[in-house]
């Protein structure tokens, strides 16, 4: 709301709010709840805030750094791994679910083996021994 140029008080959202929205009007207490982050709206309303806020409704349920940090991963994958990496990744993905778990065990195994960190007792309760 402030980035909007509106303070951020519930009497603000309920006015403006009331008066884009054509449905049944929002109580002070319904839009203190939002503002607390107690209670989120249904998604017509969040239809209403966004447009009114100017901002995409994602933004309002998940928050404004969520793209970042989805952009960010996916940029630490596309530097972290090359061509065969990506190939074992595909190959992988084809294989039937029981395949892929043999092949997710050695990879722990391997992982604990070499001083892998946090993968301890990660191989379906087994601790490769």
């Amino acid at each position: 709301m402030q980035a909007a140029g509106y303070a951020a008080r519930p009497a603000v959202l309920e006015r403006e709010f009331n008066t884009r929205y054509w449905g049944k009007p929002m109580t002070l207490h319904g839009v203190r709840r939002w503002l607390l982050g107690e209670t989120l709206p249904s998604q017509p309303k969040l239809m209403v805030l966004a447009e009114w806020l100017g901002v995409p409704p994602q933004e309002l349920r998940f928050g404004a750094e969520l793209p970042t940090r989805i952009e960010q991963r996916r940029q630490q994958w596309s530097h972290a791994i090359g061509f065969e990496e990506r190939e074992i990744f595909e190959a992988f993905l084809r294989l039937p679910v029981p395949q892929r778990r043999v092949v997710r065990e050695v990879i722990v195994a391997f992982d604990w083996a070499y001083g892998g960190l946090g993968t301890q007792g990660d191989a379906g309760g087994k601790v490769p021994g």
